[in-house]
């Protein structure tokens, strides 16, 4: 049972059907909140979908690639249809990718920065007359942001780019909106197992909680995030690595 109140409130999720999108629409759920789940794989959402809650108010599941702006005006269109404004925004779709780069090609750099980066840009820019009074952005960047990443400098690019876009949009939408970020490390999820494959028990190790995160982690953060508790937090990131981002 979540610990926050969000009846009656509506969050837009995108890359709902990932790891930490599928725990962030489970934690918002049992807050009551209005779903609108946004991700690629229709039939991941579909299956998110029907596995969450059937509590009252609204699912809404859109299957689009927001990397494209025209996905984006679709997606604000049917929002603006189904949703009376948008409280919560938690773009949280991206690619992790190991692609060194002596080898990077530019249509590898573009995807990644398309996917992490634009599509970011493209559906807050299109849902801001949509966001309600009191609303909240949570952005999702990374570890990587911070120092770097090893064979991802264009993930860690990307990422690094939404911290700035999140403090710039603290400082232009507040007070009616605030605007934070979270920036996890190495978390168990589908899109770091090729990662986990030979790093895992580094990561264990440099960890100071000897141990990798969880996605229900990094939702318990973006929920605290969007919550009353953080009514005075804005232009913030919240780190959600235990601890390996000092000691790594």
């Amino acid at each position: 049972m979540s610990q926050y109140d969000f009846s009656g409130r509506t969050l837009v999720l995108t890359g709902a059907a990932g790891g930490i999108g599928q725990a962030v629409a489970r934690r918002f759920r049992d807050a009551g909140a209005n779903l609108c789940l946004i991700d690629v794989d229709a039939a991941a959402l579909d299956g998110l979908a029907a596995a969450l809650p059937q509590a009252s108010g609204t699912v809404l599941t859109l299957a689009l690639d927001l990397s494209d702006p025209a996905a984006a005006d679709t997606a604000a269109a049917r929002i603006a249809q189904a949703c009376a404004g948008v409280d919560f925004l938690v773009p949280a779709a991206g690619i992790y990718l190991a692609e060194p780069f002596s080898e990077m090609t530019d249509e590898q750099w573009r995807r990644t920065l398309a996917v992490n980066l634009d599509g970011v840009f493209y559906l807050t820019r299109r849902l801001l007359p949509l966001l309600n009074a009191g609303s909240a952005i949570v952005n999702v960047s990374s570890m990587a942001a911070h120092r770097g990443a090893f064979c991802n400098a264009h993930y860690s690019a990307s990422k690094g780019a939404l911290l700035s876009f999140t403090r710039s949009l603290a400082r232009e939408l507040g007070p009616r909106t605030r605007v934070n970020a979270v920036s996890p490390g190495i978390i168990e999820t589908p899109m770091t197992q090729e990662l986990l494959k030979t790093r895992a028990d580094s990561s264990r190790q440099e960890s100071m909680l000897k141990r990798l995160g969880r996605a229900d982690e990094v939702a318990a953060a973006i929920a605290f995030l969007c919550s009353d508790d953080a009514s005075f937090i804005t232009a913030e990131v919240l780190h959600v690595n235990g601890g390996l981002y000092v000691s790594g």
